[in-house]
């Protein structure tokens, strides 16, 4: 009786432990070589995308204000995917508010992940391109990337993570206030925006934020312009036609 009762704490002691070397595997090292690709270093295309990836290197918390088309979801998406594949962080979460053009996810058919999908798309295009679509897939089945409404921040901590909040121009105040008080350690969090471009009624959290917080050591306000539209010439052309 005493040896089967000691081969079943033995069983289950080896279970436990094993069970405990597969809680601690991380993602990152056990990904399948096959889903690695090749890529170039990140390098600005700008100046002003150069001072844009020296304030997010050295400070915590960063606000990108400008038109569309200059790089800043680009440059904080490519390096947020290198200090995730370094392992200097342990995931990146994407938000935003759930506002476009006046349309809310209520509009959208299928659930909440169906609904909120299209507004990541820019995001895991720049994923897919710097770390490969598979690897990519694989990092958001491990929880490693992860898109998440800003309504469903509330509550978080945000420790050693990459966050980027995209469209604040959308935000409320009291919606930045909920949000920027997420921030824990090891963390970095970029805020982009256009605050010419709002979508909503009354104030507006992402200007509110910038000029209650810039002073700060720990924050830098980057401000993009015109002139450091980099998608075409085209669109550098439409936005000068349509701030007239």
């Amino acid at each position: 009786m005493r040896n089967r009762a000691e081969v079943r704490t033995k069983q289950s002691t080896r279970r436990k432990n094993q069970t405990t070397h597969e809680d601690h595997i991380d993602p990152i090292e056990t990904a399948p070589e096959k889903y690695r690709v090749a890529r170039e270093p990140l390098t600005p295309a700008t100046e002003a995308q150069k001072r844009y990836l020296n304030a997010i290197k050295h400070h915590t918390l960063t606000f990108a204000d400008g038109p569309a088309g200059t790089g800043k979801t680009f440059v904080c998406t490519a390096y947020a995917a290198s200090l995730l594949e370094e392992k200097r962080i342990e995931r990146i979460i994407i938000t935003r508010p759930a506002v476009e053009a006046g349309e809310s996810l209520g509009f959208l058919p299928g659930e909440l992940e169906d609904k909120f999908a299209p507004y990541l798309w820019p995001f895991k295009d720049v994923l897919n391109e710097r770390l490969g679509k598979s690897f990519v897939e694989y990092l958001i089945k491990c929880g490693r990337i992860e898109a998440v409404p800003l309504a469903y921040i509330r509550g978080r901590t945000f420790r050693d993570a990459f966050v980027i909040l995209d469209e604040a121009q959308n935000t409320s105040p009291k919606q930045m206030q909920m949000f920027l008080t997420r921030i824990g350690q090891n963390c970095k969090v970029v805020v982009n925006g256009d605050i010419a471009q709002c979508d909503i009624v009354g104030d507006n959290g992402l200007r509110d934020a910038i000029g209650r917080l810039s002073h700060l050591s720990s924050v830098r306000h980057v401000r993009f312009s015109v002139d450091d539209i980099v998608r075409s010439d085209l669109v550098g052309d439409i936005v000068r036609a349509y701030s007239v």
